[in-house]
């Protein structure tokens, strides 16, 4: 199985990602992303995720909440949990993750490991996400699985499908044993919110390159404006129009680095008509011009 070095998001009207990790046959796919070049655009999933960071510090949002995970820290991240990934700090910044269907460990629905310890966690709304940071005893083991399937994830040697499957069911039956007996699901109005943001989202992503209203934005969810940005707010801590200009500049930043259309093609791809205003929102978040950046990612372009 190859390894991707990013995971390119491609959603549907509900903000889930369509994008298939593995095969129908073994659901998995590991992936080795550079969170400089690419960082990991607000979305959800119905897999499980499991990551850990290889260099710098990465900085991942789980709706209102914010980790930063250092260099050797690692994160489960739970099905239809909206989240991000991005660098926190200047310098080379990566991670490694498997991305997988609950159904790789668990088997059909009336199998004794679905029922018994896979369903009760994947389905638990209260347990967004587990810190793997290396503070409790158990997590050195949960590491040790991990690394063992995405080595042979990665390696594909004989039989290799095997390995993998052990391996992330024992790190999900680690993560089960030891969910946090405190954890609450979320109120009535936190999930309304947070499918509201998530259809909304799609929203944007679909119409990124026209001149999307907050009005408009409001109405794919079926809410008033002022609804949309508190849905917004209360669930990734931004209005509607930051998230449009943040979304813009990293699909800028994807095609500046992975393609040889001019820069002002781009621009305008990527919904801005003025490419002054480009250049400038594009130097506030990435630091570089959008020059600047296609020399550093894409030193080879003719």
């Amino acid at each position: 199985m190859a390894v991707f070095p990013f995971c390119s998001l491609q959603t549907d009207a509900r903000g889930m990602e369509l994008a298939e990790h593995g095969s129908a046959l073994f659901p998995v796919s590991c992936y080795d992303e550079d969170l400089v070049q690419t960082p990991v655009a607000w979305h959800w999933h119905e897999d499980l995720e499991i990551l850990v960071i290889t260099e710098g510090t990465a900085q991942i949002d789980t709706g209102t909440e914010r980790l930063l995970l250092p260099r050797g820290q690692g994160l489960f991240i739970n099905a239809g949990m909206l989240h991000s990934i991005h660098s926190s700090e200047d310098g080379p910044c990566a991670l490694r993750s498997l991305v997988f269907h609950p159904r790789l460990a668990g088997g059909s629905a009336d199998s004794i490991f679905w029922q018994n310890y896979i369903q009760p966690l994947v389905q638990n709304e209260g347990l967004k996400y587990v810190l793997l940071d290396g503070s409790l005893p158990w997590h050195p083991e949960a590491f040790q699985s991990f690394w063992t399937a995405w080595d042979a994830c990665a390696r594909e040697t004989f039989g290799y499908e095997f390995q993998v499957r052990s391996s992330l069911s024992w790190l999900l039956f680690l993560l089960f044993s030891h969910r946090p007996a405190d954890a609450s699901p979320p109120s009535e109005r936190i999930r309304r919110s947070t499918e509201r943001t998530k259809q909304m989202i799609q929203y944007i992503q679909e119409h990124f390159s026209e001149e999307p209203t907050t009005a408009e934005i409001a109405a794919s969810a079926g809410i008033s404006e002022s609804e949309a940005l508190r849905c917004f707010r209360s669930t990734i801590g931004m209005p509607p129009v930051r998230y449009l200009k943040q979304y813009r500049v990293e699909r800028a930043a994807a095609l500046l680095s992975s393609s040889q259309y001019k820069i002002s093609e781009i621009g305008s791809m990527c919904g801005f008509g003025d490419a002054s205003y480009f250049t400038k929102l594009f130097r506030e978040q990435k630091g570089c011009t959008p020059t600047q950046y296609r020399q550093k990612n894409l030193p080879d372009l003719r």
